[in-house]
């Protein structure tokens, strides 16, 4: 089989590097790269040209419309029998398309996706991210896998989809924020196979500092509400917990404030349960990561996710469902400017 790689990348030419690089040492080398730059200032286009001579690489230059519609660009281009959408912000293991090929051919599947994981070169802040994203302990679990609490959802970092399917379903949608969710209901509106591949994981860097993945959780919570206005049915229980997280915690807080000032003695009592849950993720991260300090560091991540998330959910029911207004109207100045 051949496989089609498509990268939509956005500013990012020193990751694509190191994208690119790994690709160059994978085991198995029926695979062509297709590079889509959106739009970019600082593009990637020299990085591809020193990789001309090493891979099978098509690098294209559009004007910017966001991630989904730049896949498409890519896919509509591609030769593979699969496609496999990734991140600019990926770096493959020698044997990931290997794992790929091995799962398909012991059985077929019309979309399947791979987990992540953080590197050991990775800043303590872009582990604790790691963390707080694929933790059973934060929302790990609603995101797919071992310890799963809904079911497997392929997400863009890490996807692969018959390239026939892509065709039929129409590909990614205009969305700026979730498309590959709501690609990934489509999928299995259709009837399609969808697996995922526990041995195809990838290296993920995601946000390289707080201020940037609160934003990105922000815009996550927000997608929610977007997909549960175009796909009926689509939340579910789980989804709202990072809700509930965030309205709690607020409650926490303004019940500390006002013991403190009626019963002094009695103020802490009324954080034991963040206390609580906070030990739990300084434990479980310190010891997954041998490292205090991102313990301490995925404690901050795990509340800024959780809240975040949460934050922007509650941000697009008031816009969505109360105010009624339109996914385009109401967050215009967000994503779609």
């Amino acid at each position: 089989m051949l496989y089609s790689f498509i990268i939509p990348v956005y500013n990012r030419p020193d990751e694509v590097d190191e994208l690119l690089a790994s690709m160059t040492r994978q085991t198995l080398k029926c695979f062509e790269v297709i590079v889509v730059e959106d739009g970019s200032q600082n593009d990637c286009r020299e990085v591809c040209d020193r990789y001309a001579g090493q891979l099978d690489l098509h690098y294209y230059y559009k004007d910017n419309s966001g991630p989904g519609q730049s896949r498409n660009y890519g896919v509509e281009r591609a030769k593979g029998d699969y496609v496999l959408v990734l991140d600019s912000d990926v770096v493959l293991p020698d044997g990931y398309l290997s794992a790929v090929d091995s799962e398909l051919r012991r059985k077929s599947a019309d979309a399947f996706g791979g987990p992540d994981r953080a590197h050991e070169s990775f800043t303590p802040t872009q582990k604790a991210i790691s963390y707080s994203m694929t933790s059973f302990f934060t929302t790990g679990g609603i995101r797919g896998g071992k310890k799963k609490l809904d079911k497997f959802y392929p997400r863009s970092f890490n996807m692969g989809i018959r390239r026939d399917t892509y065709a039929r379903l129409g590909g990614f949608s205009r969305m700026r924020f979730g498309e590959d969710i709501d690609f990934s209901i489509r999928i299995f509106k259709a009837g399609c196979s969808c697996r995922l591949f526990p041995e195809a994981w990838v290296w993920h860097k995601r946000r390289t500092d707080f201020r940037k993945f609160f934003r990105q959780v922000y815009n996550s919570g927000i997608a929610r509400i977007n997909l549960h206005k175009r796909h009926p049915g689509s939340l579910k229980l789980v989804h709202l917990l990072p809700m509930v997280f965030t309205l709690g915690t607020a409650a926490l807080a303004v019940a500390f404030l006002l013991t403190l000032c009626l019963c002094p003695s009695l103020a802490w009592t009324a954080l034991m349960p963040l206390l609580a849950y906070s030990l739990i993720i300084f434990t479980d991260a310190t010891m997954q990561y041998a490292s205090a300090r991102i313990g301490l560091l995925s404690i901050a991540a795990a509340y800024i996710q959780l809240t975040g998330y949460g934050s922007g959910f509650l941000a697009a029911w008031w816009k969505r469902c109360v105010m009624g207004k339109d996914e385009f109207a109401a967050f215009e100045k967000t994503f779609y400017k």
